[in-house]
């Protein structure tokens, strides 16, 4: 590492333990009726970078609107976060988006970057590093959606949780409340959470967004197949599934699939010989969702989760927001 980074609780994802566990956490899904792949599988290094080109595309609002909430709200966001805290930045990535924070003059005391992908984080935050030497930088290599383990050092006080770019939709709505309860429950009435939120808004939009004229979505959602193929010893044709993502109105989410162009089966080592599933033509497995929320229901749902203090920033159209809270009680 870059002196003066720490990566800590390393997720080891090829430690027998960790392995065994993965193996059977996908094979469970897709055994299911309506077989299942966590979106946490999206991340190994060729999908944290789809996931990155996918931000850049035209149909892909989210990135560029929140961006241009940062700009134009920035002197409201930076007194809400205030000098000196603790920034936690969770899922990460690149760490661009905290890195736009700092150079407009948010500075933290310590910054601490999660992420599911170990070595996109390593890389990610070497980078950040030496554009940013001051800063005090930790890298926690962990799925902090199963939980989240903050370093014994951290002082509970000043923490500020920053999850930008809409992930919070991943989550239905009653595990998003279980979260951020979670988050909450990790900071003192000092600290607070700035997170970004996708707005409900035009269905031809929202598809559009899930699914980009170049396939780049496509790709970032038919690699899941590849890496489940080397986490689960599986032999997924990816050639023989094809992207299939919409807005269900209904359910005000975005739903991702990967569906069966033919019928087709795939299978995997398990402990008796050979485990078989078996795919009729048009048949999916589900890959994502991602919940769309209105101002007022996200509101709601922070101050069910112990927030207070609520604040909003959106775009003039409406399709995006940004929402700061600070923790509603005394808790640690």
């Amino acid at each position: 590492m870059t002196p003066g980074i720490k990566l800590l609780q390393l997720l080891d994802w090829d430690s027998p333990r960790q392995k065994a566990r993965l193996r059977e956490e996908l094979a469970a899904g897709l055994l299911l009726p309506q077989a299942t792949i966590a979106p946490k599988f999206f991340y190994d290094p060729l999908g944290s970078r789809l996931f990155e080109a996918i931000t850049e595309l035209p149909e892909y609002y989210p990135t560029r609107t929140e961006a241009a909430i940062f700009s134009e709200h920035l002197p409201a966001i930076r007194e809400a976060l205030g000098a000196g805290c603790t920034l936690i930045d969770l899922g990460c990535g690149s760490c661009a988006k905290a890195g736009k924070l700092f150079h407009a003059g948010v500075l933290p005391a310590r910054y601490v970057a999660v992420d599911i992908s170990v070595e996109f984080l390593r890389d990610s935050l070497q980078n950040l590093k030496r554009e940013l030497p001051a800063i005090d930088m930790t890298g926690l290599g962990l799925d902090f959606t199963d939980e989240l383990k903050l370093p014994d050092d951290l002082p509970p006080q000043r923490r500020m949780f920053f999850y930008p770019g809409s992930s919070i939709g991943n989550f239905n709505p009653h595990d998003a409340r279980a979260f951020l309860e979670r988050l909450a429950g990790q900071m003192d009435v000092t600290g607070g959470l700035l997170i970004g939120v996708d707005l409900i808004k035009e269905k031809a939009l929202l598809d559009a967004a899930y699914d980009d004229a170049l396939g780049v979505t496509a790709a970032f959602n038919r690699n899941l197949l590849r890496h489940v193929n080397a986490r689960l010893d599986a032999d997924f044709d990816i050639g023989e599934w094809q992207h299939v993502a919409f807005f269900n109105e209904a359910a005000a989410r975005i739903e991702m699939h990967l569906e069966a162009r033919r019928d087709i089966a795939a299978g995997w080592p398990d402990g008796s010989g050979r485990r078989i599933r078996r795919f009729a033509a048009g048949e999916r497995i589900h890959t994502e969702n991602s919940y769309k929320y209105s101002p007022d229901g996200f509101s709601t749902l922070l101050t069910e989760a112990g927030f207070a203090d609520i604040r909003m920033w959106t775009d003039p159209r409406g399709w995006f927001a940004l929402f700061f809270a600070r923790q509603g009680s005394t808790r640690t």
